[in-house]
């Protein structure tokens, strides 16, 4: 009988991604991006009790570039999304991918321990993941 391997989040997650302040402008957030394949950027906590954010490149294009805002005078803070729905690592993919489907995302950070460790996202899921099944 061929048995399925469970592939968990942490077996395809992007471990390397940005991360900015929600004080950062745009501006500032877009020049100090080193992953751009990742698409988007983790917003950090502010304090211990707080909640971490994310902003999509998309929503930088709807939000700034469509409606010809400034990019160095519009702050992270003003277009993120908070508190954003974050995923365990040994999730296993095919739950996350029904969770991503019943809320509409497309990607999310992978929190363990209260830290960010990755990002995880439907492309990765289906091209890593369905690789090792």
């Amino acid at each position: 009988m061929n048995e399925k391997v469970l592939v968990r989040v942490r077996d395809v997650m992007k471990t390397r991604f940005d991360m900015v302040d929600g004080m950062d402008t745009v501006a500032d957030a877009l020049d100090t991006m080193e992953h751009v394949d990742t698409k988007s950027l983790i917003v950090d906590k502010r304090h211990e009790d707080d909640e971490y954010g994310m902003v999509l490149v998309a929503d930088i294009a709807r939000q700034v570039l469509a409606v010809d805002r400034p990019p160095d005078r519009v702050n992270i803070y003003e277009i993120m999304s908070k508190p954003v729905v974050h995923v365990h690592p040994d999730m296993d993919i095919r739950y996350c991918a029904r969770l991503f489907a019943r809320f509409h995302f497309s990607r999310a950070p992978v929190v363990e321990h209260g830290k960010v460790i990755g990002i995880v996202s439907y492309t990765d899921m289906v091209v890593k993941g369905l690789r090792r099944r």
